[in-house]
Order: C-alpha cells, then structure tokens, then sequence
C-alpha cells in the first residue's frame, strides 16, 4: 500500500487513474482546483465516484498556490506523486496563454519542490504528445529531440520534462514523464473532439473538421493510459549506464529520469473517427470543413517500444470498442 498524491484528481485522466490506485488498495490524496476551464459540474461528478471509495482524502488546492503546496507535502509524506494538473488544451493557449504559465510551469515548479524536500520516491508526470511541434519523422520517438513546438502548451510540457531533468540531476529525485496521445473515453473533458462532434450530431448541429479531415490521430483509449501509469508507478527510474553526453538520448539520463510515450501506435484519419461516432450513434454529421488551425499538427503517431520493453504493456483498445464505451456512457450520463 503506498501514499500517492495525485494532482488534477477531478479531471479525465487523474479520475479514472485514482478510481484504479483506489481499487487496488492504495490511499490517494486527490488534489484539484476545480476551476471553470470546462463544466464544474462534471468534475464534481467524478469526485463523487472516488469520494465513495475507501482510502480517499479530496484537498482542494492550486498548485500555483506555493505555501499550500509545501504545507500539503510536509503534513501527508507522500510514497509517490502523480502530477496530472495542468492547463489543457491546443487551442485555449492561444487565448489564455498566462494560464498555461500560471499552472503548467509555476505550479509543477512548486510539486518538484515538495518532492525533493520530503524524500517522495518517484515521481510521474504528464507530458503530452504535443512537444512533438514539428516533427515529421513517424512513428514520434522519445528518442527524438522535441525542440520545436508549435503551441504554448507544448512549450510548457516540454519545459516540464526539461525542469524534471534537473530535480533528477540535482537531488536524485527520479523522475517519469509521460507523453501521451490524444486520451477519450468515458468521463472525457467537454473540449475534446469526440465530445463535442457527439453532442452536435446528436442536436443536429454542423461539426467543424479541420484540415479538412485528413487529421490523423493516435486515438488512445482512457484504460490504456491508466494501465500505462499504474505500470510506470512501479518501475522507479535509475542512471541509463549506456547514457553519453557525446550522443545524449533525450528519453533517458546519467540521473533517474525517463520518458515514455503512451499511445495507441496506430494513427487513425480524422473522418474514419467520425464515420465510427455516426454508426456508434446512429446518425450522419454535418460536416464544415475547415483548413488546420493554428498550434495544431496535421499527425501523430507513438512509437511505444520501449513501454513494451519496460513495463511489458501497449496500449491496444480499438477505436470501435472505445468509441462505442464512450457512446454508452454520454447518453447515459446526459440522459440522451
């Protein structure tokens, strides 16, 4: 049984990821802000389902709140951290860009503090396909170098790698970083596509496809990222013996640092996404295509070789299966 803070605990991935630590005995202290990114509502929902189970602390708390935090880390000791708190979203960084600063760079500096000071073991973290920017050779490896981003979101993931880097380096705090590729599934955010595309099919509204459709995704269902992580949570990072800094490999360091990719290592086209929501619903979209919007990437693709060789798992939901879940939850859930 370990102690594991996890951050952003009423969103997407931090829900369902704590609902799993739950089941399998472990304590979770959840913390979140709940802010009104997207419907409050609904991430009350989520904390609902987890506040029933045992074992279960709710803290309500900034992360760019830094006496908070360092008090929250002195007073619980956590055995590990899971920080899935950040500032979401492509587009909304083009808006909003002080939010992104706010949380994803301020507020993860603050849990590397509260980490290093209180001998937590490991910690994980959420990175994001996107750091990919512009990159074009597939599949995207964490062996590649990722040093052109093409969102403000993206720079701050990278930055949190980089920051990350350092805590390892420094203070031999080991350090996971996950990046992972476009999460759905049942409880998603409201911003995601497969989220709104099914709310206008299902109120007749057109649905905006951009880059005309030929968006390709490596849509990656919502128990696969969680399996990935409860995976990654077992197997601490040490020093990579083979590291060189005369060919450094940015996936993996001289201190106890990694990376990973968690994706479903096969690309799906934007309207073959759709054609399975239409038949999962029983309805034809109304399509507005629309050329691609700044900050976006036209692909991704994750290589996960190495979460194969480490943690013996890929990711393997089939966009059929995990659309058709999705489906069945929305419906029930908005009573449709």
């Amino acid at each position: 049984m370990k102690k594991i803070l996890v951050t952003g605990a009423a969103g997407f991935i931090g829900f369902a990821l704590s609902k799993r630590l739950l089941q399998q005995g472990d304590e979770v202290v959840g913390l979140d802000n709940l802010n009104d990114y997207y419907d409050v509502n609904l991430k009350l929902s989520r904390l609902r389902q987890i506040t029933m189970l045992e074992n279960f602390k709710p803290v309500r708390l900034d992360l760019a709140d830094r006496d908070g935090v360092e008090r929250l880390f002195r007073e619980e000791k956590f055995d590990v951290v899971v920080n899935l708190a950040a500032q979401a979203g492509v587009r909304y960084s083009l808006i909003n860009p002080h939010a992104y600063v706010d949380t994803n760079l301020s507020g993860f500096l603050n849990i590397l503090e509260g980490c290093s000071h209180n001998s937590v073991k490991h910690l994980v973290f959420a990175s994001s396909s996107s750091v990919y920017g512009a990159n074009t050779h597939m599949p995207f490896s964490v062996h590649d170098n990722v040093d052109h981003p093409v969102s403000l979101y993206a720079a701050t993931k990278k930055s949190n790698e980089l920051m990350a880097h350092t805590y390892a380096s420094l203070y031999k705090l080991p350090c996971t970083g996950l990046r992972f590729f476009t999460v759905y599934g049942p409880w998603g955010r409201p911003d995601m596509a497969i989220f709104l595309f099914t709310r206008a099919i299902l109120e007749d509204k057109p649905i905006d496809v951009f880059n005309y459709g030929k968006m390709q995704r490596d849509f990656t269902y919502i128990d696969d990222i969680v399996e990935g992580i409860v995976r990654v949570i077992d197997r601490m990072p040490g020093p990579d013996p083979e590291w060189s800094g005369d060919k450094p490999d940015p996936s993996s360091s001289y201190a106890p640092y990694k990376l990973y990719n968690i994706g479903n290592n096969n690309p799906v086209e934007l309207m073959r996404f759709i054609e399975v929501l239409e038949n999962c619903l029983g309805k034809k979209a109304e399509k507005n295509l629309l050329p691609i919007q700044a900050g976006d990437v036209p692909a991704t693709y994750a290589d996960v070789d190495d979460l194969i060789r480490d943690v013996g798992f890929k990711p393997s939901t089939s966009i059929e299966e995990g659309i058709k879940k999705f489906v069945e939850w929305y419906k029930e859930y908005y009573r449709q």
